[in-house]
């Protein structure tokens, strides 16, 4: 299968980009009559045939529709402080978009040694990702934000910090207290891990605190395991 992504998708027939176009026509030698799928990132799986092989301005008419292809039965949403080194947080952008995550939080923490991100480039990496792993769901990405803004939003779910500090309340595995079906917010702090003060608030505005287990894992590492964990529960 060969997925394209388009954002602004339209019925019966849509005309590629003309970075989409070159790649259907000259990288992938597409011609008139052959199939592709293009998602909206929304849920649509369109299964179109080729009208138009111009390597500018390819135009495909939509055979088949499935709506809520592949979706999961849990939103999960990442928020995770940016590394320093920014191809290690982009390396979890694109593994976590492949495993599944409905949406990404650039935590800008205490501790935080990265408090600028290139949004545009890194939504190129959750595309790519969408696209390789044939997602019809794009994740979203927010861009940095204060860790204190974070923790005070409402959320209907269950909310998890991960930390290696003692705990406040109580510190429990997080793979054995998730259930199939919640959904589910992930705290994953810097390389110096949550300052003792935002733990707290994490704590006092109904997050749960957790482990990832025993090992000691760097932050891009700890949250592609965190998100293969959600995953794992809710596919036994």
């Amino acid at each position: 299968m060969q997925l394209f992504y388009a954002p602004d998708m339209t019925l019966p027939e849509y005309t590629l980009s003309e970075e989409e176009s070159r790649h259907a026509v000259k990288v992938l030698r597409m011609t008139v009559g052959e199939h592709l799928h293009i998602t909206d990132g929304r849920g649509n799986l369109h299964l179109c045939e080729v009208i138009s092989d111009s390597p500018k301005h390819c135009t495909v008419r939509v055979v088949k529709t499935e709506r809520e292809w592949e979706c999961l039965p849990y939103r999960l949403t990442m928020a995770v402080a940016p590394t320093k080194n920014i191809d290690r947080f982009e390396w979890f952008l694109e593994k976590a978009t492949e495993i599944g995550v409905e949406a990404f939080i650039a935590l800008e923490c205490d501790h935080s040694e990265r408090r600028i991100i290139k949004h545009e480039r890194e939504m190129k990496v959750i595309t790519s990702a969408v696209k390789q792993s044939l997602k019809a769901y794009h994740p979203s990405l927010e861009d940095m934000t204060p860790f204190a803004e974070f923790v005070r939003r409402p959320f209907e779910g269950r909310k998890f910090i991960a930390h290696c500090a003692e705990p406040i309340v109580s510190k429990v595995y997080l793979g054995s207290t998730l259930q199939p079906g919640e959904d589910v917010v992930v705290l994953i702090g810097p390389e110096g891990d949550f300052s003792p003060e935002e733990i707290r608030l994490a704590v006092e505005c109904g997050y749960e605190e957790i482990t990832l287990g025993k090992m000691r894992l760097r932050t891009e590492t700890a949250a592609v395991v965190a998100t293969n964990i959600v995953s794992v529960i809710n596919n036994m």
